[in-house]
C-alpha cells in the first residue's frame, strides 16, 4: 500500500487547479520579448546606414528591409552621394510614412558621425540603430607593395568608422523618452569572411575587417548592462558595386558559375541577403545576440576549401 502524504494531495490539488485555470483561459504562451514575428521588426525605430549610396550595395539593401519593416525614419549616408538623392526619393515612394534623411560624409570623420548622430536626438529624441557598413578594399596587391598610408587609409574607413559609430552611437541610445522608455540599440559593423579567415582579401582590407570584429565583442562588453548590444556582419563574396567588375568579367567569359565555387551553396549573395541578417540583428528579435560575427558566406568559413579529386 503506497503512501500518500499531505504534501503530495496538496501539489496534485495545484496541479488539477492549474490545469482548470489554462482551459478556463485558454492556451497560454511562453513569454516574448520582441514584438509579433509577423510584423513591422523595426516598428518606430530610428536608424543610421553608413555606405549606402551604391547602387548594389549592402547598404541600399538594408535601408529597404528597414523602410519595409517600419523604421519611422533613416538616414542615407555615404562619402559619395551621387545616387543618396535618387535613394531617398526610391524610399519615399514606396514607403511614405518614413522619414528618409541622406548625409554625404566620411564615415572615418568623428565630427561627422557625431553630427548625424546629435540630428537623430534633436529630431526624434532616440537612436535605435547605427549599421556600420561603409568600406572599402584598397590595392588588390602583395602586402609589400602597398604603402603605410594606403594601408591606413583603408583602417580608417572599414574599422575607424565601426569604432566611431559606436563611439557616438552608444550615449545617444541610452537617451529615454516616452516612446522609448529604456536604454538600448543595436549597432552593427560590417566585417567579412576576410576578418574571420585568411586568403579571402588583401592585407589591409582582411586587417581592418578583423578590427571590426575585435570592436564589435569589446565594445559589447564595455556597454555591459546599457541594453546596447553589438555584433558584427561577415560577408562573403557578395554581388555589390564593390565586386561588381569581378562579376560582370565572368558573365562575359561564361564563368559566373565559378563564382562562389568554394562555399557549399556554389554560387555567390547578393546583397538582399546579407540586409535581412542585419535586419536580423537590428530588431528585438535578437534581443539575445551580443558581440558575435555572424558570417553569410554560403558556408565557406565553415570549412577548409579543397578540390574535390585533387586532395593528393
Amino acid at each position: 500500500m503506497s503512501h500518500i502524504t499531505a504534501k503530495d494531495r496538496i501539489e496534485a490539488l495545484s496541479k488539477q487547479l492549474s490545469s482548470l485555470e489554462a482551459d478556463r483561459n485558454g492556451p497560454s504562451a511562453p513569454k516574448r520579448i520582441a514584438g509579433p514575428s509577423n510584423g513591422p521588426r523595426l516598428a518606430g525605430k530610428v536608424a543610421i546606414i553608413t555606405g549606402t549610396n551604391s547602387l548594389l550595395g549592402i547598404g541600399r539593401a538594408a535601408a529597404h528591409q528597414f523602410a519595409e519593416n517600419g523604421a519611422r525614419a533613416l538616414y542615407l549616408c555615404d562619402f559619395d552621394d551621387s545616387h543618396l538623392a535618387a535613394h531617398q526619393r526610391d524610399l519615399q515612394r514606396l514607403y511614405p510614412e518614413v522619414d528618409v534623411h541622406v548625409r554625404r560624409f566620411d564615415a572615418a570623420s568623428s565630427s561627422a558621425v557625431k553630427a548625424v548622430v546629435d540630428d537623430a536626438i534633436k529630431r526624434y529624441g532616440r537612436l535605435d540603430v547605427f549599421f556600420a557598413n561603409a568600406g572599402i578594399v584598397g590595392t588588390p596587391a602583395h602586402f609589400k607593395d602597398v604603402d603605410k598610408s594606403e594601408f591606413m587609409q583603408v583602417v580608417e574607413t572599414n574599422a575607424a568608422s565601426v569604432f566611431l559609430a559606436a563611439k557616438h552611437a552608444a550615449p545617444a541610445m541610452t537617451v529615454t523618452s516616452s516612446t522609448k522608455p529604456a536604454s538600448g540599440g543595436s549597432i552593427i559593423g560590417t566585417a567579412s569572411v576576410a576578418g574571420l579567415r585568411s586568403n579571402a582579401g588583401p592585407t589591409a582590407y582582411s586587417a581592418a575587417k578583423a578590427a571590426v570584429v575585435s570592436i564589435a565583442q569589446t565594445c559589447a562588453y564595455q556597454l555591459a548592462g546599457t541594453g546596447i548590444r553589438v555584433n558584427a556582419v561577415c560577408p562573403g563574396i557578395i554581388e555589390t558595386g564593390m565586386t561588381a567588375p569581378t562579376f560582370e568579367a565572368a558573365r562575359a567569359r561564361g564563368t559566373e558559375r565559378k563564382i562562389g565555387q568554394l562555399n557549399p551553396l556554389k554560387r555567390g549573395g547578393q546583397a538582399d541577403e546579407i540586409a535581412r541578417v542585419a535586419l536580423f540583428l537590428a530588431s528585438d528579435e535578437a534581443s539575445y545576440v551580443n558581440g558575435q560575427a555572424w558570417a553569410v558566406d554560403g558556408g565557406l568559413s565553415a570549412g577548409h576549401p579543397f578540390v574535390p579529386g585533387k586532395i593528393a
